[in-house]
């Protein structure tokens, strides 16, 4: 009785172990399929949901398959670290995604790729900001060490049973990973059944992940509509999972409004149309195959056709622009810019350009486009439409081009071309798949733009009677069917204005749609009469989440490596995009020589690139307080470097100045495609005149990066390393470039490998003071070429130069510093000390996640000292002048004063003319300078 008695008891105690291991394996499993959607650490963790699996049979939860084919843990790591793992892909890997087979020469410019036709595309992700979870009370250390040994070690047995994929970032600290009961789980006391409980439940399965930073966010789509106010209440009762989730999101009262009247009277059948009648009188679609011979455009035909160039504009890369426009003028052709409404520097500049020309007007209206946004098609039309209202320019085809756009032949071909087939409309389609097209593309969702954002408020119809029909958004259309797309009543274009309004993507549809069932339709020609530059791996990366309620793709930028598809291609192709001279210059370089010849030996300024950043008309409002602070700083150490010149004559002040005022300008120099540093013109007096002078500041960033790898080792496959914000996934650089950060900035870390053997490093964030505040494993396949991840760091980061250690096996591979820079400014005003010592106190109580790393501090040989952290909080309570001597302190730890030049007269001897300086804004660029039209009528 007693025996039968305790093998029942053993029996239950076993079933409910059994129970148990699973519960926790089930809940491991669902953490991970939520964060296994991560792409490479980006910036939507904070998303609430994520795109959804692929539906295709015997898909993997995304990541499963490192866990299967990746390599080993190469070293245990020390006493007293907690571990646990974030996937972390290299750049372009999805394993959630089938690939697709990259095309040499592809120009379908479809903004959603093949691949993304089975996902969600949810619009449930939260606009704002991840949220930032509050830090939890510290444990005691031994009971922390204790826990952290356990945790560690079944870690490292598990995965030299199973093996870890490659590419993974293991975040020290993040979640505990031993396995909690349920109840003993929120104080993070006690292990369910030890390691032997946890070893079990990973042999059932590939090894899962936990993550303790989940951003937790309340379904938007169950917000009661209650809580959304209105100016006034919705017509129809709003019950749409999208359309809640669109009003929760949606930040003005304004743009609620619209959002309700818009699904109200989609609900009530008065938005969308039924039917829609087609005019073409051939069934199916139709392609006209055209033939053309390069040798044949020698010459001009005796009646050439004139082009209205439609230039889509915005950013700040005027040079670029100006460049792009001296390729593409002629006398005989006109041309119409539009500039976004937010880019007035750029408006400012194509104002300029306008005035030198009598066939260059800029429209006397501008709108704020987005990515994917209605407002797009809106801008197209009005600009069609003023094209046929100006009687003084006679044109006969319409050509939309971006500043990122370029020329691969010249304006006789392109003229000889068109002249031929006057009679033809070119547009590229998607295929010949419309139901596939139309599910990618989101045709069959009701959209609607409001605050800069495309919102998804539901399902629709596709009309009946005609055939929807899309692909890229770059065209060349003819006269007689601009015409008839903007003057025409007619029902089909009537309804396709009304249909396309509230469309996601409009401008790669409405246009092919209406030229596809129109009496035109066999004017169409399968052919936008470009190249783009798509690599899908990089591209799609649903970066567009913040503004739209879908997932798009974007063109990567051509370089040097590409030219020979420029030269090589084998159908009727005159422009090429997309191109940045801030991301590589010398494509273009050869790409203008190739078609105009190369500019005379010795031409200055041919390898130089100049991007403005600001401009004093933009008012100091357009900056943020750490640009503000570092232009500033930048400024003082450029003075500082002049009175250096004086070789310490305390009685010469003739280089001594005083500064004035806020910067005048700031650009960013680049030097054979490598960036050199910040151009800073401000203004100063001198102290020897008293008066005012406008200098231009080099200031060049300083070697932050050292490598201590020997080479011909295992781990000496990390090329570089760096520390930056707005990590560009695409082409894989930091758009914030040169990395100026300040206290509230979410950084992201960024490693370049080359090709070679599976290594593990492991990535140690060290603040000012000596605190370690992050720690992760990064697990890296022999393919890897770049792995980046941000660490859910609490805010506000502390002020000071901060140190990065990368380890293998423990041994330092490489170091990086980088600057948080104390902030001198506060909503662009002195900070005040209130104010100081929010933002450069550091994090509540000093912890920047919620496990701390202070028994990480003797292993890693980092010393603690009371001493740092006192002075530390010395620092955080400086204002004013004694502020900025810490700021430039720190500021020139990492940048130097490379040069100084006068725009003007000068007091300083020394003192160089800033157009006679070859680096300076203000010094010659011909190959961006506009001029005369020549004979020819051409300016290159």
């Amino acid at each position: 009785m007693v025996g039968g008695s305790c093998a029942r008891r053993l029996a239950r105690r076993s079933r409910s172990a059994l129970i148990a291991a699973l519960t926790v394996l089930l809940v491991q499993t669902l953490v991970v399929w939520n964060f296994s959607t991560l792409d490479s650490g980006e910036e939507n963790a904070g998303s609430s949901v994520r795109e959804k699996r692929d539906h295709i049979p015997d898909n993997k939860a995304a990541g499963s398959d490192y866990f299967q084919r990746g390599a080993e843990r190469q070293h245990p790591p020390p006493p007293g670290r907690g571990t646990s793992r974030l996937i972390q892909q290299p750049d372009g890997y999805y394993s959630h995604r089938p690939k697709e087979k990259s095309r040499v020469d592809s120009n379908n410019e479809n903004s959603v790729p093949k691949d993304f036709e089975n996902i969600d595309n949810s619009n449930f992700g939260a606009r704002s900001q991840p949220h930032r979870q509050s830090v939890g009370a510290p444990g005691g250390k031994q009971r922390l060490q204790d826990d952290a040994r356990s945790q560690q070690q079944a870690w490292h047995d598990n995965s030299l049973r199973l093996g870890h994929g490659s590419n993974e970032v293991l975040p020290v600290g993040h979640q505990s990973l031993t396995v909690r009961s349920n109840t003993s789980y929120p104080g993070g006391q006690g292990i369910v059944g030890g390691q032997q409980q946890y070893r079990r439940a990973s042999q059932a399965q590939p090894a899962q992940l936990q993550h303790r930073h989940q951003h937790p966010h309340r379904n938007p789509a169950t917000a009661a509509s209650s809580e959304v106010s209105y100016d006034q209440p919705p017509k129809c009762e709003i019950n749409g999972k999208e359309a809640i989730s669109a009003l929760s999101r949606a930040k003005s009262k304004g743009c609620r409004q619209q959002i309700a009247e818009v699904y109200c009277r989609h609900k009530e059948g008065q938005l969308m149309p039924e039917a829609v009648t087609r005019y073409c009188p051939i069934e199916g679609k139709v392609n006209v195959n055209i033939q053309w011979n390069e040798d044949s455009a020698d010459g001009l035909p005796s009646k050439p056709v004139r082009i209205a160039f439609v230039l889509v504009v915005h950013g700040r890369a005027s040079r670029q622009f100006q460049r792009l426009f001296k390729a593409i003028y002629h006398t005989s052709h006109f041309y119409y810019i539009h500039v976004d409404q937010r880019s007035n520097y750029l408006h400012r500049q194509a104002q300029a350009l306008a005035s030198l020309y009598s066939n260059v007007r800029v429209t006397p209206w501008r709108m704020a486009t987005i990515w994917g946004g209605a407002s797009l098609l809106t801008m197209y039309l009005r600009s069609m439409a003023d094209l046929l209202a100006m009687r003084d320019w006679s044109w006969d085809f319409f050509i939309n081009l971006s500043a990122a756009d370029y020329p691969i032949r010249d304006n006789n071909q392109l003229v000889a071309f068109l002249s031929k087939y006057r009679r033809m409309n070119f547009i590229k389609s998607h295929g010949r798949d419309n139901a596939r097209f139309i599910r990618k593309q989101g045709l069959d969702r009701l959209f609607f733009e409001c605050d800069t954002h495309m919102w998804r408020l539901g399902d629709r119809k596709i009309p009946n009677g005609i055939s929807v029909d899309g692909g890229s958004d770059w065209f060349l259309l003819n006269r007689p069917f601009v015409e008839y797309v903007i003057n025409s009543e007619d029902d089909l274009v009537t309804n396709m204005k009304r249909f396309y309004a509230y469309t996601l993507l409009p401008a790669e549809s409405f246009f092919h749609t209406v030229l596809e069932n129109s009496a035109h339709c066999e004017t169409m020609v399968d052919n936008n009469l470009r190249i783009t530059n798509w690599n899908r791996k990089l591209g799609c990366k649903c970066q567009y989440k913040h503004i739209v309620d879908w997932c798009g793709c974007s063109p990567n930028d051509f370089k040097p490596s590409d030219f020979h598809r420029l030269q090589q291609t084998v159908r009727p192709t005159f422009f090429a995009r997309k191109f940045e001279a801030s991301v590589n210059q010398e494509i273009v370089n050869q790409l203008d020589a190739y078609l105009f010849g190369p500019f005379p030996q010795g031409t200055p300024g041919l390898n130089s690139y100049w991007e403005s950043v600001y401009d004093e008309p933009d008012g100091v409002a357009s900056l943020s307080d750490t640009q503000l602070t570092y232009y500033h700083s930048f400024a003082r150490l450029g003075l500082a470097r002049a009175a250096a010149s004086l070789q310490g004559n305390q009685n010469d002040h003739s280089c001594r100045y005083f500064p004035m005022g806020h910067p005048v300008s700031v650009h960013l120099y680049f030097h054979f495609d490598q960036f050199q540093g910040y151009l800073v013109k401000h203004h100063a007096t001198n102290l020897a005149t008293s008066k005012l002078e406008i200098m231009e500041t080099w200031v060049a960033p300083k070697k932050n990066f050292r490598l201590s790898t020997p080479a011909g080792s295992t781990s000496s496959r990390l090329q570089f390393a760096e520390i930056g914000t707005e990590w560009d996934a695409k082409e894989r650089i930091f758009r914030n470039i040169g990395g100026l950060m300040g206290p509230m900035d979410e950084t992201v870390g960024m490693q370049k490998w080359n090709k070679g053997p599976n290594v593990t490093v492991t990535v140690v964030w060290i603040d000012p003071t000596n605190v370690i505040a992050a720690t992760y494993d990064i697990l890296i396949d022999a393919s890897a070429e770049f792995t980046h991840y941000r660490p859910p760091l609490n805010q506000p980061l502390r002020p000071g130069v901060w140190n990065i250690r990368i380890l293998h096996n423990w041994s330092l591979m490489a170091e990086i510093r980088f600057l948080i820079v104390p902030l001198a400014y506060n909503k662009h005003q002195p900070i005040k000390q209130d104010d100081a010592l929010k933002l450069h106190n550091g994090p509540v109580k000093n912890s920047y996640m919620e496990q701390s790393f202070h028994g990480l501090n003797p292993i890693l040989n980092i010393p603690v000292s009371l001493a740092y952290v006192e002075q530390a909080k010395r620092n955080a309570a400086m204002t004013g002048s004694e502020l900025e001597r810490w700021v430039d302190s720190l500021v020139g730890e990492l940048w130097e004063a490379a040069d100084v030049c006068a725009l003007g007269p000068t007091a300083c001897p020394v003192m160089q003319a800033c157009a006679k300086s070859p680096w300076s804004s203000m010094s010659p660029d011909p190959k961006s300078q506009l001029g005369e039209p020549r004979s020819d009528g051409r300016i290159r």
